[in-house]
């Protein structure tokens, strides 16, 4: 605190030094004006020397008139004296020649007096002049002194400036020389630590010495041990070496045999996957010859929740399964046991452990169909719980979603791959549902479709229509999953004795395709894909055995009138086609799919005997070589 107090202390005295003094200037504080005759000169002559003479001191006649004195430097000028005015008065003779005579004596010495004063400012101001220029030269040997005491002050101000900066360097060298001893200090102790640290790790590297030393003796007695094992070792290692160098040619040989193996798996492979594309190929050649339907069997798994025993059911085509075998046993009038088998033979028969993706493989190429210009239906059929809903609209994740989002995204794909061909397509959808005989629009704009719709054909073009319905452009699956979704939740649907959500009425999902080949002489073709999932077909003592719900009674009773009309139009279908129709009953559809579902549970049996039944009946059917709905503009 002192040195910095001392140094402010400083620093004010010398902003106080730098400024300088100011000094009264002589005459300055006083206007400029000349010189006065003083009262008191005859007195500053008299104290000037004894060189002056004294004044006179007379008798002063009375003042008649007021004399006016202006201050000057220099003596009046001499002028008449003024008149002087008298007053006549009344007096007598003797006294006026005596006033007279006085005032005559008065009028001279008042003339002395005047000459007196006359000289006695000339001698004033020849001294005031003497005076000024000792003044003047006064205040010029004043101006020097101030000029070298203000040089004096500036060249004190300069060393103490100095002096105080080299009072902070010493201090700031003082402060520097503490740290470093310090820091010495401190740097001493570490090595002095260092020290005892490095004393102690020599007297443990000491001891380990002492104890390696210990190793290193019993260390090469036992290495001459191991020298001995060691050439034992070695002898045994280039036997078994030249044994390695047999095996090791011996792979290689193996290794070029099993590659060689390989090469030729693989090409038989290949051979095998082209057979079989070429076999499938025919086999739609043959089937679009024949015009039949094909019908396909599917087998639910069990579920948790099936609480009946599994019915006895065989796939005894393992290669190219299509064969399915029921068996069922019963007791006779007598009480023997009665055994029954049934064979039924399809164009595919999916086990119960087969994928959404393997069933829809059977049926990815009616995608192309569609986008080349055929109508193609794909529906679904069996008893209530044979999976018929899921099988066509499917679940909710990529590997269990239906046939209907699968053969959607495989016509968005086939449409893209032929863009870049030139062809340009338009996709439309609608989705209805028949309930009761009645149509409903399940993508209308309210939940319950209250219109009354139509089925109308045109014989000209072959295009079958439903009147009112709503058309929805088409432009991503993602939309169609939406437009899905929409449709199950309108879908009707009720609790029956076989199943908890039992589909009461048909759904009929349909994708219109009209695409145009720009790029090839404006080709054009319309093909469509419908997709439908059958109510479920089952007797109405089976669904509903007390027939307490009269509305249930009797949406089964409209479900297998129309099943029936189904199977009706099948058999004309069959035998139009048995006769060899004309052009004019033609029936425009490269191919129909039919997909038959099952339940696996014996306590369904009855109903999956009847559908079976019924499917190879729909699979005996011929309905005419397909033909292609295509014109060029």
């Amino acid at each position: 605190m002192g040195p910095s107090l001392k140094r402010k202390a400083t620093e004010e005295e010398d902003e106080a030094l730098d400024q300088p003094r100011k000094l009264p200037a002589i005459g300055a504080s006083r206007p400029t004006r000349t010189l006065q005759p003083s009262r008191t000169a005859p007195n500053l002559t008299k104290a000037a020397g004894p060189s002056l003479p004294k004044p006179l001191t007379k008798p002063r006649a009375p003042t008649l008139t007021k004399p006016t004195t202006r201050g000057t430097s220099a003596p009046p000028a001499s002028r008449p004296p003024p008149p002087i005015r008298t007053t006549a008065r009344t007096v007598s003779g003797r006294v006026g020649a005596a006033e007279d005579k006085r005032f005559a004596q008065l009028q001279t010495q008042v003339s002395s007096i005047e000459s007196a004063r006359a000289a006695d400012a000339a001698r004033l101001a020849q001294e005031m002049e003497a005076e000024r220029a000792k003044v003047a030269e006064l205040q010029e040997n004043h101006a020097a002194m101030s000029r070298e005491l203000t040089a004096a002050r500036n060249q004190e101000l300069t060393q103490r400036r100095e002096l105080v900066n080299a009072s902070d360097e010493i201090e700031s060298l003082r402060k520097k020389h503490a740290r470093e001893m310090q820091e010495l200090e401190m740097d001493v102790k570490q090595r002095d630590r260092e020290v005892r640290e490095v004393n102690e790790d020599l007297r443990l590297c000491r001891d380990d010495l002492d104890r390696e030393r210990a190793t290193v003796s019993s260390l090469k007695s036992t290495l001459a041990l191991q020298s001995t094992a060691h050439l034992t070792l070695t002898t045994q290692n280039q036997l078994l070496q030249a044994q390695v160098d047999a095996h090791s040619r011996m792979i290689a040989d193996l290794t070029t045999k099993l590659e060689d193996a390989e090469s030729l798996a693989e090409e038989k492979s290949r051979e095998a996957r082209e057979g079989e594309i070429l076999r499938r190929k025919l086999h739609n050649m043959v089937q679009e010859l024949k015009g039949n339907i094909r019908v396909f069997c599917r087998v639910r798994p069990v579920l948790p929740s099936d609480s009946d025993e599994e019915a006895n059911m065989v796939f005894p085509d393992k290669q190219e399964q299509k064969e399915i075998v029921l068996e069922s046993s019963s007791e006779s009038a007598t009480g023997q046991e009665r055994k029954e088998v049934y064979n039924f033979g399809f164009d595919k028969v999916f086990e119960p452990q087969t994928t959404q993706a393997e069933v829809f493989e059977e049926i990815s190429q009616l995608a192309q169909s569609c986008t080349d210009g055929y109508n193609v239906c794909i529906f679904a059929y069996g008893q209530t719980g044979s999976g018929k809903s899921f099988t066509m609209e499917g679940g909710s994740t990529e590997e269990t979603a239906g046939m209907i989002p699968r053969a959607v995204d495989q016509v968005f794909r086939e449409t893209e791959e032929l863009k870049r061909k030139g062809w340009e397509y338009t996709l439309e959808g609608q989705f209805l549902e028949i309930y009761n005989e009645t149509i409903n629009d399940l993508l209308g704009a309210d939940d319950f479709d209250k219109k009354k719709h139509d089925i109308k054909h045109d014989p000209k073009t072959g295009a079958t229509r439903v009147t009112d319905i709503n058309v929805v452009p088409l432009h991503s699956t993602s939309q169609v999953r939406q437009l899905l979704a929409l449709a199950q939740k309108r879908r009707s649907v009720a609790a029956t004795m076989v199943n908890e959500r039992s589909s009461r009425s048909h759904s009929v999902f349909t994708l219109r395709i009209k695409g145009v080949n720009v790029a090839g002489g404006g080709e054009q073709c319309e093909g469509s894909l419908n997709l439908v999932d059958l109510a479920g077909s089952e007797r109405l003592n089976v669904s509903f055995a007390n027939g307490a719900d009269k509305e249930r009674v009797k949406e089964t009773q409209s479900i297998n009138k129309s099943l029936s009309a189904l199977g009706d139009v099948i058999a004309a279908l069959g035998e139009k086609g048995a006769v060899g129709g004309s052009e004019g009953k033609h029936i425009p559809y490269r191919n129909s799919k039919m997909f038959l579902n099952l339940s696996p549970l014996a306590a369904h049996l009855n109903e999956s005997l009847t559908s079976l039944r019924f499917a190879t009946k729909v699979n005996n059917t011929t309905i005419g070589t397909a033909k292609k709905q295509s014109r060029t503009s």
